[in-house]
């Protein structure tokens, strides 16, 4: 099986390329899909927020709250490692658990696994390959701005509160260029993957007797 770490800034266009290596036939484990189920209504982890963050944090349906939650983690660095002290070992241990499915199912997977916040959790020696989109922070700020309709303060505070864009690259095996269109993201993809699907096939022969 082979394991790939993608990651990038928010708004770089990691999305685009999860989703492209999904089409190609990637099993992909998506961290933020994980860290929802950590905190659905009725879990543990989400009565761990609640008893850390208060009952603000809920909305009336019983479910968290996620932009009351975020207008308090991402101005206060403490209250931020506090939240990812709940998640992150809930997420950990549910990426797990797909990636043995997905060995269970085909010994040849490539799994890749989809995590904004691989840097700032340390997880980068854990893939053979870390796959960075990256696009520079101010093009990040204005694509909040302008196709998610965030105030530029929260945009530039989203950004700020994730990795600086040197530690990503610094830690990058494969780095994909986000600036551009969706199209010219997908076709870099589509190029890393056939890459990667000859390097499986040189290592599988030079594994044979």
């Amino acid at each position: 099986m082979q394991r790939i770490g993608l990651t990038g800034g928010i708004a770089a266009g990691k999305s685009v390329a999860a989703r492209r290596f999904d089409e190609l036939g990637a099993v992909v484990v998506d961290a933020d899909v994980l860290a929802r189920e950590a905190v659905a209504p009725g879990t543990v982890g989400l009565g761990e927020v609640v008893a850390a963050f208060g009952p603000a944090v809920v909305d009336e349906t019983g479910a968290l709250d996620r932009a009351a939650l975020a207008r308090i983690v991402f101005s206060d660095t403490e209250a931020r490692a506090r939240l990812d002290a709940i998640v992150h070992p809930v997420v950990r241990r549910l990426a797990a658990e797909r990636e043995a499915a997905a060995a269970a199912l085909d010994g040849g997977a490539v799994v890749v696994q989809d995590i904004p916040l691989l840097v700032e959790t340390g997880q980068a020696e854990d893939f053979h390959v870390v796959v960075v989109v990256h696009a520079p922070a101010v093009l990040r700020v204005e694509r909040l701005v302008r196709l998610r309709g965030m105030a530029r303060a929260d945009a530039e505070a989203r950004v700020a509160a994730q990795a600086r864009d040197e530690d990503r690259l610094a830690v990058a095996d494969v780095v994909l260029d986000g600036s551009g269109t969706d199209v010219d993201l997908r076709a870099q993809v589509d190029e890393l993957w056939a890459r990667l699907a000859v390097e499986r096939e040189d290592e599988r022969a030079a594994g044979q007797p």
